[in-house]
């Protein structure tokens, strides 16, 4: 019998690769992305401590998205985190991409974060 792949399992398996050297430190917090089909998600995580900084998602009733799941919805939550950080005090972080590749959803949302004053 032939079987799918799951991809959300090879993504897991890439994430894991990079976390095992990719570290958010209360100095340089970490800011993870999670795409899923219908929205987007980026928090700023203190993995030392295990707590989220700040927090951003295309589910945010004040940025007013009507459609999570496409790059401007991305862009929007890529400059509220990065509003939310700098608000928190954090200016430079590290970008974990969550596995997924550096490319559409995921990239206009760290281009919006850095074009909004954070440093990665």
């Amino acid at each position: 019998m032939i079987t799918k792949p799951n991809s959300n399992t090879g993504r897991k398996k890439r994430h894991a690769h990079v976390r095992r050297n990719l570290s958010g430190t209360p100095q340089r917090p970490r800011l993870n992305v999670f795409r899923s089909s219908k929205h987007i998600y980026a928090q700023l995580i203190d993995d030392v401590n295990g707590v989220t900084l700040a927090q951003a998602s295309s589910l945010d009733k004040e940025l007013k998205i009507e459609k999570g799941s496409n790059k401007e919805a991305a862009r929007q939550v890529g400059e509220a985190v990065a509003k939310r950080a700098i608000e928190a005090g954090h200016e430079v972080i590290v970008f974990d991409r969550g596995g997924y590749l550096y490319h559409g959803r995921v990239a206009e949302l760290a281009d919006a974060a850095r074009e909004a004053g954070l440093k990665f």
